[in-house]
């Protein structure tokens, strides 16, 4: 499935109706180059969890912020990240599996450490302000939660 956001407005939006649907153990997977739009797409998800989206930056230099919403909400970025092994020591399967919602911005560089199931979210800028966001379901729960904001996203 794909979405073409032409604004971040219309970005944040997106990241609001797509959070609607979102439980506790989901795992979203954010694919794109720099400035592809990944964190204002997290800050959309985060605004709908009840959750300031100025409290949501980038944790570039950290990893790892968590915020408390509706749902804890673990945000990883794992751009600097240089080998998968660098993360076993965060202890990243007590989020990824946790109570909490876990969004991950350049997912690729964990390589084999990728959870089996999870929502992918690849984005992609076709001009100055427009973004292709394809939506990609990995395992029967996700295509199921695929199917549930596809009709809101038509909108």
């Amino acid at each position: 499935m794909k979405k073409v956001s032409n604004s971040v407005t219309s970005t944040l939006k997106i990241g609001r109706i797509i959070s609607r649907h979102l439980q506790p153990g989901d795992i979203i997977l954010l694919y794109g180059a720099l400035g592809a739009g990944k964190t204002v797409l997290a800050k959309g998800i985060a605004q709908g969890l009840g959750i300031s989206k100025d409290k949501v930056i980038s944790p570039t230099f950290v990893l790892l912020r968590v915020h408390k919403g509706k749902h804890p909400l673990h945000h990883f970025d794992f751009y600097r990240l240089k080998a998968p092994h660098d993360i076993l020591a965060l202890g990243y399967e007590e989020y990824f599996y946790s109570e909490g919602i876990t969004l991950i911005e350049w997912p690729e560089r964990l390589k084999f450490l990728l959870p089996k199931e999870f929502l992918k979210i690849k984005l992609s800028a076709k001009a100055a302000n427009s973004r292709v966001l394809e939506f990609i379901a990995r395992g029967p729960a996700y295509k199921r939660l695929l199917g549930k904001f596809n009709e809101d996203l038509r909108d």
